[in-house]
């Protein structure tokens, strides 16, 4: 959408509150038609609300973000803060260059860097908040090194399979961070953590069922789908991801891969049914791992993502349950 071709239509859209794809493709793709994957955005405003009310940020503060995107965020914190006590690094040169354009009109001046959000900017530390505008799967250790103890960071965090929320990380001197989940979100992944996901085929040793060993289920795909469903499962299930095979007939196909192209599993959903056709391959039983992680989650009474929190250190990730005494099991 051109601001000049339909004023009322943009504006009308800039102030929704949806998230606004303002990239295809990293650019590659230009025109006003969809690209094939959206890299930059600029956020929901309840969703940039939410994660700045989280973040708490105080007179004096200073605060990096990684994402600068529309440079939205970075005038919010700007116009709060002051633009000396704000640093914002975005990877993409054209939409950064875009965006320190539009803070200056505005005239706002925080220190826009072009570089790779995953080393954030050891220059302008150390900084007293740090919040993401991408989704992370390790929250990078550079992030908690250039946080004063006691302060805080803020990013959109999910597992390999799915499902994700924010989470709201305090720093500890020891150099570690812990803290809670503090609601749902589905953010673009920072670049540089972006999944390459083989395509099925790849799996396959033969023409089907190839060596898969088959069996049945009364747990059904459905079950699993939802995004609260797949982070509960995700925290689970390291290095397993998965895929959905639509049919005409509204059936469809619940594909399971693991990351290391060793292991597979198939579930059939069909309407009316009780019971699921499950096909498995290779030294993970991944449906097996993924069933008992949902039964886990269901004999937690299905806990939300407030229940859950993260705990990182230089060399881990663990998410708990409830406390940091209580870790997530781990399958596969």
């Amino acid at each position: 959408m051109h601001r000049f071709a339909d004023p009322a239509k943009w504006w009308n859209a800039v102030y929704s509150d949806v998230p606004l794809t303002t990239q295809w493709d990293d650019g590659d793709h230009t025109g006003a038609d969809r690209g094939v994957m959206p890299t930059s955005s600029n956020s929901m405003p309840t969703m940039v609300f939410s994660m700045l009310a989280a973040l708490e940020v105080e007179d004096g503060n200073r605060v990096l973000e990684v994402g600068t995107g529309t440079g939205w965020n970075a005038a919010l914190l700007s116009h709060r803060l002051g633009s000396d006590n704000v640093v914002t690094v975005e990877v993409d040169k054209t939409s950064a260059g875009d965006a320190r354009c539009r803070l200056s009109r505005a005239e706002y001046y925080p220190t826009s860097v072009v570089g790779d959000g995953v080393e954030g900017y050891a220059t302008g530390a150390p900084y007293d908040r740090v919040i993401a505008t991408c989704s992370v799967g390790r929250v990078p250790h550079a992030w908690v090194n250039q946080v004063r103890p006691g302060g805080v960071i803020v990013a959109p965090w999910g597992p390999e399979y799915g499902g994700e929320a924010v989470v709201r990380l305090k720093v500890s001197a020891d150099g570690t961070a812990h803290g809670r989940f503090v609601g749902s979100s589905a953010f673009m992944r920072l670049r540089r953590q972006r999944a390459s996901r083989p395509n099925s085929l790849e799996y396959l040793s033969g023409p089907w069922p190839a060596d898969g060993t088959e069996s049945t289920t009364g747990v059904s795909p459905d079950d699993v789908g939802s995004w609260l469903a797949m982070f509960a499962v995700g925290v689970q299930v390291p290095g397993v991801f998965p895929l959905v095979e639509r049919y005409a007939d509204g059936t469809y196909t619940l594909w399971l891969h693991d990351t290391a192209i060793t292991s597979w599993a198939t579930v059939d959903w069909e309407p009316g049914r009780h019971d699921y056709e499950v096909v498995q391959s290779g030294p993970r039983s991944l449906w097996d791992e993924v069933e008992a992680a949902w039964h886990w989650w269901c004999r937690h009474d299905r806990p939300g993502f407030d229940r859950f929190g993260l705990t990182v250190t230089p060399g881990s990730h663990t998410v708990w349950l409830d406390s940091p005494e209580n870790p997530i099991p781990l399958r596969g």
